[in-house]
């Protein structure tokens, strides 16, 4: 694979675009391009497979979405979409859609998100009208393909969002399908925000000599982000969440747990406490899950319990709190978490509770993002000792000389 080494820009003006998306980005309100889309959008321009290495709240939507936009062509003479977009979850389906007609502002674009969850009648009436951009999960977009509603033929640009986590939840052999009824052709975009040898086998086989480039620190750990944790027995977890919320005040914060049914319980006994609060998991419908989405981003949500796999379609710039009540079961599922505050450069922080028995977790954490977590404390509140916090044990003492050598001593039948 090969690096890119190209110069910077400084401002949009620098970068090859239309007057139309120059007018769409204005509207947006996007003055200058983050890192991730000077250094994407001018390879994506040049018809080039691309691997970007990202954290989410980096611009990398629109880094994508502004040369696809750029390089639609328009017409009826097409049997089906242009490009597709492949995302791990339906929050980031309508995230990335909303994004996309955001930047097409002024011009005739149709972009459909296609996802589980929701009546396929809807999407097959929107697929029939050939939208010039189709973006959904793996598979809902092969659902629509074995029906024959969606036609590939013509697509000339693929990209997979979020392709780390994707593989993480078993979307491989979906992936796989998917790319092999795409024409040989097509560029192929791949986007994550972290490069594990899964993701390289992925890009060696469906991928043409591609540009690799890295946007991600050397330290994961965002350098706006406060991280701390907590020592805590797991039966305080619940009045230590409600003394830091108290102590805190988050503008906005998402309470982590592992678990759908961790999830559950946790949000009825934090609603008979305070106020604002929801939950976002896998089992809610998704009217509901839509609903809770609309208003977390439109900041009438101040609480949301969710868990790992929702978390990744989470991207609100107002979240300033990160609250994980579980630890996460791997490392890299901590830096994706962490990285839904400090979003574009704002400052956030991050709570992490950690169990006696998660010393080791905690510490392979702190290994993985190259930063030691600072341990917090709330006045009152009596914390837990880690189990890498605590001394060595001492060795048992030697036996006397004369039993050395002896079987041990003699076994007393206990009573019936």
């Amino acid at each position: 694979m090969a690096k890119s080494s190209a110069e910077p820009v400084a401002n949009f003006d620098d970068l090859d675009l239309s007057t139309e998306m120059h007018e769409a980005l204005r509207q947006a309100g996007y003055e200058s391009p983050t890192p991730v889309q000077a250094g994407l959008i001018p390879q994506a321009l040049e018809g080039v497979d691309v691997i970007g290495q990202a954290r989410t709240g980096t611009g990398k939507t629109a880094s994508f979405v502004i040369p696809i936009l750029e390089q639609l062509e328009y017409g009826s003479g097409f049997r089906g979409p242009q490009a597709l977009i492949l995302v791990p979850t339906r929050e980031l389906a309508v995230q990335v859609r909303d994004e996309a007609a955001k930047l097409a502002y002024g011009q005739r674009v149709s972009c459909v998100a296609v996802y589980g969850g929701k009546p396929i009648r809807s999407q097959i009436e929107k697929l029939q009208r050939k939208p010039q951009v189709v973006v959904g999960t793996p598979g809902r977009l092969l659902d629509h393909l074995g029906r024959g509603t969606l036609d590939c033929s013509d697509v000339w640009c693929v990209v997979l969002d979020e392709a780390d986590r994707m593989l993480d939840i078993g979307f491989r052999p979906d992936i796989e399908r998917i790319l092999r009824r795409c024409p040989s052709d097509r560029q192929t975009m791949l986007l994550s925000a972290t490069v594990p040898p899964p993701i390289q086998r992925l890009a060696q086989r469906y991928m043409v000599d591609p540009v690799s480039l890295n946007f991600s620190p050397k330290e994961l750990a965002v350098e706006t982000i406060d991280q701390y944790y907590f020592t805590v027995d797991n039966q305080q977890k619940f009045d230590l969440l409600l003394c830091l919320l108290k102590r805190e005040q988050p503008q906005q914060a998402i309470i982590f747990c592992r678990t759908k049914r961790g999830v559950d319980r946790l949000v009825s006994r934090l609603r008979k406490r305070i106020n604002s609060v929801d939950c976002l998991h896998g089992d809610l419908t998704q009217g509901a899950r839509d609903r809770v989405m609309k208003q977390f981003r439109a900041g009438q949500l101040q609480h949301l319990v969710a868990t790992d796999v929702v978390g990744r379609g989470i991207d609100v710039t107002g979240i300033s709190h990160i609250i994980n009540h579980d630890t996460p079961s791997f490392c890299d599922d901590y830096v994706h978490r962490v990285g839904r505050t400090g979003r574009m450069g704002r400052e956030g922080v991050a709570y992490t509770f950690v169990t006696p028995e998660e010393g080791g977790e905690l510490t392979r954490i702190e290994q993985r993002i190259n930063l030691q977590l600072k341990r917090a404390e709330i006045t009152g509140f009596t914390a837990a000792t880690l189990d890498r916090d605590k001394p060595p044990e001492q060795a048992p003492p030697e036996p006397p000389a004369a039993l050395k050598g002896r079987r041990g001593g003699r076994r007393h039948r206990r009573a019936l």
